[in-house]
């Protein structure tokens, strides 16, 4: 596999330097600074991409954008889309000429990857990111007040929730209101309450059924495109893998897997597999995932999370918490091997450490939330050790 780490560009309190000592040499970023439906032009990816190779001694490229947004009227299929579509198409032909072809991206509304804590307390002193049901149903039900909320929300959950809420003061609710925020990429806008309500409201309208239909008009859009040029589009699977703040999740499940792959049957229409993303769905096996969806798989997150009984769940280290990444890796390098043996040129799937713990002076550094140097930097060493041991035991290609 390709190791590669998720660097937010210049301004990343991570160096490059610091990557490559980390043992990775892709590097999975975006133009952070580009706003939603505009083309990226390939003077900009180029700027990128030779900041990146600039230093020939760290051997370092860019090898997957991680992500090329969709724009919100997109999924919400509202007024002319014509426009916003062709510049999707013409940044994929952009970056496809500068030699950048698996585009990760992801159909989540209004919100990418949501948590109530940023700093849940681990043995010795380190910290998680953790999804605590009951303040999230506190936030849904008594700070946002969404009109109908409580009856998502299991009653035995909603009397703690309520308690929490109580309790809590203005500074409690501005940090959850914060931390809710902090999944939301570095430069994009962020919601305070009354925001965060008007643009739910814009999703009233559209049920699960019509963010599917949404999802496959996009495909049908930009999929001939990526195909043409020879890249592959990897959707991330939504983060949790539920209904959040009444908004539909169309990519949680291997059923949503199915339907997606089959909306325009192509390899160039793929998967991100984030084995945390998905991981945090009680239903999903993770191992029979990926072996179902292997040939369609373009891009790996690997991280861990363990669940709890109420749906709560917290980043566990990378090779321990409820998914056997064994098990995973394992199938992920046996479709590497079937994809080298058909010939395939890029047989090697790009990974990354997922998100990390915060450990030892991660802290110090203020990076992104789940985004720190030596948490990853062991996620990566200890999932280099699976894929190197599963290699000399089986034989599998690296």
């Amino acid at each position: 596999m390709e190791q590669s780490w998720r660097w937010f560009g210049p301004e990343d309190a991570v160096r490059l330097a610091e990557i490559r000592q980390a043992g990775a040499r892709g590097i999975v970023t975006a133009l952070h600074h580009i706003p939603y439906g505009v083309t990226w032009s390939e003077a900009e990816i180029a700027r990128r991409r030779t900041a990146i190779a600039g230093d020939g001694t760290l051997g370092l490229r860019w090898n997957v954008v991680e992500s090329l947004p969709v724009a919100e009227a997109v999924k919400q299929n509202s007024g002319d889309l014509a426009p916003i579509f062709a510049n999707y198409r013409q940044s994929l032909r952009n970056l496809a000429a500068q030699g950048i072809r698996t585009i990760c991206y992801n159909f989540m509304p209004v919100l990418d990857w949501t948590r109530t804590t940023l700093a849940a307390k681990l043995a010795g002193g380190g910290t998680a990111l953790r999804f605590e049901a009951v303040q999230y149903a506190a936030f849904d039900c008594y700070i946002l007040a969404r009109k109908g909320a409580e009856a998502d929300h299991d009653p035995a959950l909603l009397a703690r929730a309520k308690a929490w809420a109580d309790a809590a003061s203005e500074s409690d609710k501005d940090r959850l209101l914060a931390t809710i925020m902090a999944g939301l990429p570095g430069a994009y806008e962020r919601y305070d309450v009354p925001g965060l309500r008007r643009v739910l409201d814009l999703y009233r309208d559209i049920t699960r059924e019509g963010l599917r239909e949404n999802l496959a008009r996009f495909l049908r859009e930009v999929v001939p495109t990526a195909a043409e040029c020879g890249m592959t589009l990897a959707i991330h699977p939504d983060d949790p893998p539920r209904p959040l703040f009444g908004l539909p999740r169309i990519c949680s499940s291997a059923e949503d897997l199915e339907f997606i792959t089959a909306a325009v049957d192509h390899t160039a229409n793929g998967i991100t597999l984030c084995t945390g993303s998905l991981g945090a769905g009680p239903g999903n096996d993770l191992p029979a995932i990926a072996r179902r969806f292997a040939a369609r798989i373009h891009f790996l997150h690997l991280r861990n999370v363990a669940k709890e009984a109420d749906g709560s769940f917290q980043e566990a280290e990378h090779l321990g918490g409820d998914t056997d990444m064994v098990a995973v890796i394992d199938a992920m390098l046996a479709e590497q091997a079937r994809r080298k043996a058909a010939g395939i040129a890029d047989w090697r799937l790009p990974m990354r450490p997922d998100h990390g713990h915060e450990l030892i002076d991660d802290a110090a550094r203020k990076t992104h939330p789940g985004y720190p140097l030596i948490g990853r930097l062991r996620g990566l060493a200890e999932l280099r050790g699976v894929m190197t041991a599963l290699a000399a035991v089986k034989g599998y290609p690296l």
